[in-house]
């Protein structure tokens, strides 16, 4: 159980050594993806805003020890956080033993980045968490743990596992060039201020790109309420687009993590680092009205998504935080190149062959052919906007034969579909390696 996903050092190491029969709630480990598809390890794929309180609703047993980073210990024993928060309060408060690993690398200016609330309670004595804005602090800087639960102290030495992003290419401009539209047009119409909302990004180059975009497009003032800062979200904070910006866990590239050390007197003002149950918190989420963008594996007509399962059946790394924003935000987009594999595959299919994200929870999906925006349409006119919109020309003609054939033949009319072609489009990728008709 951890927060999010690890390095190859714990997940990696641990899935070659046969040390996991369990694993929740996101991994990305290549290694530990491969055992868990072939059915060696079992797999928990959960929203990330759950873990902390099934941790405390006991429904993942005792924990036994947790094994928690910190930055440094002070003299009165509390703890000063590492760059990644997660579930470590919870673990610190459930499991009955400790072992702490004190990093050098992390940097102590850390000290004071950090608002760990202690308010939560289990149903039904919960009472609102105080919290109106991205930078609000309710709780304290530091991480509580009983003495008597500490069973080791282990010095280490070691930097964070991050991978370099790569520039943005042409299609992820597109992307975030159609999207940047958008918001401007939603701003002219009056349902945006023009600060925005909170944004909440997820990992990736895609997200990447929107974050630059929004950096160079003139846009000042703007907040983020987040699972995670990456790189992109670091430009915005040193070149003030970006005012502040509230996460659980910072994911930077080595180059990015340098700045940020060398900078860090300055992001401390303007980073606020939670524990998870809070960044990913759905009350608050709807509360602030987040932004939520994030990646997706495919969607289908009607604009149910698929962001984990590659054909349906192998995970590829998790539903993450991803369903905590769209669910609860204030708008949900989920974008993507409109293929992969060279073109082989289309992202935008007849039936997602996986479903994280229902329709009712997506608002927007966004690909380098254009933007489709569903909100306000029924089944049918969604289909009709992601086809024309959102679709690779290649695939275009494809989706648009099976879904007039389906308003003829369907069993309902409503979201019309043949169910006995649904997911042809993947049994073809399967068996000849594309998706396209022969």
């Amino acid at each position: 159980m951890t927060g999010a996903s690890t390095a190859p050092e714990l997940d990696g190491v641990l899935a070659r050594a046969n040390g996991i029969a369990m694993r929740l709630p996101y991994q990305s480990d290549p290694t530990l993806r491969d055992k868990i598809n072939a059915g060696e390890i079992e797999y928990l794929d959960i929203h990330l805003s759950n873990v902390a309180q099934h941790a405390w609703f006991g429904l993942f047993g005792d924990l036994d020890i947790a094994v928690v980073e910190v930055c440094a210990i002070r003299e009165d024993g509390l703890l000063i956080p590492s760059s990644s928060v997660g579930n470590n309060k919870t673990w610190l408060e459930r499991a009955k033993g400790v072992i702490l690993e004190v990093n050098a690398r992390q940097p102590l200016g850390l000290d004071g980045m950090h608002d760990i609330y202690y308010g939560t309670a289990l149903p039904p004595h919960r009472m609102p968490i105080p919290l109106l804005n991205t930078g609000d602090r309710i709780g304290e800087p530091y991480l509580r743990c009983p003495t008597d639960k500490i069973l080791a102290i282990v010095e280490t030495d070691a930097p964070d596992r991050s991978n370099a992003f790569t520039p943005p290419d042409a299609t992820s401009r597109q992307i975030a060039g159609h999207l940047i539209e958008f918001l401007r047009h939603e701003i002219a119409r009056g349902r945006l201020p023009a600060n925005l909302l909170p944004l909440q990004s997820g990992v990736g180059n895609v997200t990447n790109a929107v974050l630059a975009e929004l950096g160079e497009g003139g846009f000042t003032g703007l907040t983020a309420f987040t699972e995670v800062i990456q790189d992109g979200m670091l430009d915005l904070l040193d070149n003030g687009t970006l005012s502040m910006a509230s996460a659980t866990a910072l994911s930077l590239s080595p180059a990015a993590t340098i700045r940020f050390a060398d900078g860090i007197e300055r992001f401390r003002e303007r980073i606020v680092l939670r524990p998870q149950e809070i960044s990913n918190h759905p009350e608050l989420v709807r509360r602030l009205g987040c932004i939520a963008m994030n990646g997706m594996m495919e969607a289908d007509i009607y604009g149910n998504v698929n962001s984990t399962h590659v054909m349906g059946s192998r995970i590829q790394n998790g539903i993450g935080g991803s369903g905590d924003f769209a669910r609860n935000g204030y708008l949900s987009c989920f974008m993507s190149a409109s293929t992969a594999k060279n073109g082989s595959i289309s992202r935008i299919v007849p039936m997602a062959s996986h479903v994280d994200h229902t329709e009712h929870d997506v608002a927007v999906v966004v690909t380098e052919q254009g933007l489709a925006d569903l909100r306000g349409l029924s089944p049918k006119q969604r289909a009709r906007e992601i086809i024309a919109r959102c679709a690779h020309p290649d695939y275009r003609p494809m989706l648009q034969d099976y879904f007039e054939r389906a308003c003829q033949q369907s069993f309902g009319k409503h979201t019309p579909h043949l169910l006995k072609e649904a997911l042809s489009w993947h049994e073809r990728y399967i068996e000849s390696g594309s998706m396209r008709n022969s």
